[in-house]
């Protein structure tokens, strides 16, 4: 009652912001128009299997899932589903998904007519996905719904004196693939014990996109044999710190690839630059070879980029948090970043392995480069412990995979 109440509540709340804003704008476009889209594209004759990701970040823990899936299970369609317009907006065109929609928020109504439509063979929420109406009703009508890189947490309402009956619906899902033993112990404590410790499938991702990295021929020239600083996902309080550095040790190489990519935030970055730069939609492989900063003034590279370094940075520390850490580590390279990292496993992890470092200013940071620049065997063991910690902690898609019935 409370709960389908709340739903009720939250839908009004998207519509009311969608006359103020943008992205509940866009959501509340997309949900009106998701039945249509589902009853257009259902093709009645194939079996769907069904995944649903908040928001992009989500998506990309479940994406190696399904391109297992997509590559072992060619009979099976893929439905991709989306809370959030960060993650829609960005993966609506996902070759990897049949139909990519929106999922409508979880009143009875929209719950019982999407199932209806989609009638999923099986279906995987990732990590933090919870709707109870969509859960009980795939439940009643047996269709299994697996939870993927779910993480839990004491203070949950699941585990608190007031979440009795919500922590119901996990008595909904066939089994819960888990990232670590405290979320198996906590979930165990409340009587659900259909768990497996699997770790973070964003692991397996990563290694996979390394295995699949471009090969960027402009950026091999730039580099040449220089000692190269990479780095990903910056803002103006990151490129203060690593820029003032790169001006005053022409002995490195530096590349950056912003998280805002306009023209007032990449002219901002150039006129912090005292050695020569130069964009990377302008360079050829004549006039790249003369720049000691290449600047990424487009999408879809960084992943490929880091191979390019021997250290990176990873920027949002010195605002609303960092970015992946994982795809900078999986090369073997060490990762610095700043002090706002407490709520990001991978990054807390990394500073235990002395893979990853942790700098709150100039100093911190000036300090460290020059061990990297100075002391070879510690550069290398740095990247050796960044890099094993990838690797030691993928294999979360093989144990789900060899759990589920297909």
């Amino acid at each position: 009652m409370i709960y389908n109440l709340a739903m009720y509540i939250l839908e009004l709340g998207v519509k009311l912001a969608a006359l103020f804003s943008d992205k509940p704008a866009k959501m509340v476009k997309g949900y009106r128009e998701v039945f249509d889209l589902l009853e257009s594209k259902i093709d009645r004759n194939a079996q769907y299997i069904w995944f649903h990701a908040a928001s992009l970040g989500e998506f990309e823990q479940g994406r190696p899932l399904i391109e297992r899936i997509r590559k072992d299970y060619p009979q099976y369609k893929i439905l991709q589903t989306f809370f959030s317009p960060s993650g829609y907006e960005v993966r609506k065109n996902y070759d990897g998904a049949d139909i990519v929609c929106y999922l409508p928020i979880d009143t009875r109504s929209n719950a019982k007519k999407f199932i209806e439509l989609v009638n999923p063979a099986m279906v995987f929420f990732v990590k933090y996905e919870f709707w109870r109406n969509y859960l009980t009703i795939l439940y009643n009508k047996g269709i299994p719904v697996y939870s993927v890189s779910s993480i839990f947490r004491p203070g949950q309402a699941f585990f608190r004196w007031y979440g009795n009956s919500y922590r119901k619906v996990l008595t909904t899902f066939a089994h819960l693939f888990v990232q670590d033993e405290r979320s198996k112990e906590l979930l165990a404590g409340i009587g659900i014990h259909n768990t497996t410790v699997v770790g973070d499938t964003r692991f397996d991702r990563v290694l996979d996109i390394c295995a699949a990295a471009k090969q960027l021929p402009l950026v091999q020239k730039f580099k040449g044999d220089a000692l190269t600083f990479v780095a990903g996902s910056s803002w103006g309080p990151d490129e203060d710190i690593f820029i003032k550095y790169f001006n005053a040790h022409p002995e490195m190489k530096l590349i950056i690839a912003p998280h805002v990519v306009n023209e007032g935030h990449l002219k901002e970055i150039m006129s912090k630059l005292q050695r020569p730069c130069i964009r990377y939609t302008q360079a050829t492989e004549e006039n790249v070879q003369q720049a000691d900063c290449l600047i990424i003034d487009c999408y879809g590279l960084l992943s490929s980029i880091y191979r390019y370094g021997e250290i990176s940075y990873i920027g949002g520390g010195f605002g609303v948090g960092i970015h992946n850490v994982l795809e900078a580590a999986v090369y073997g390279i060490p990762v610095i970043f700043g002090p706002n990292n407490k709520k990001f496993r991978e990054a807390q992890h990394l500073l235990e392995k002395k893979g990853g470092f942790e700098i709150n200013g100039y100093d911190d940071f000036e300090q460290l480069m020059n061990r990297f620049l100075t002391d070879e065997a510690y550069l290398k063991q740095a990247g050796k412990s960044a890099g094993d910690y990838v690797k030691n902690n993928s294999g979360a898609l093989e144990i789900i995979m060899k759990s589920v019935t297909l």
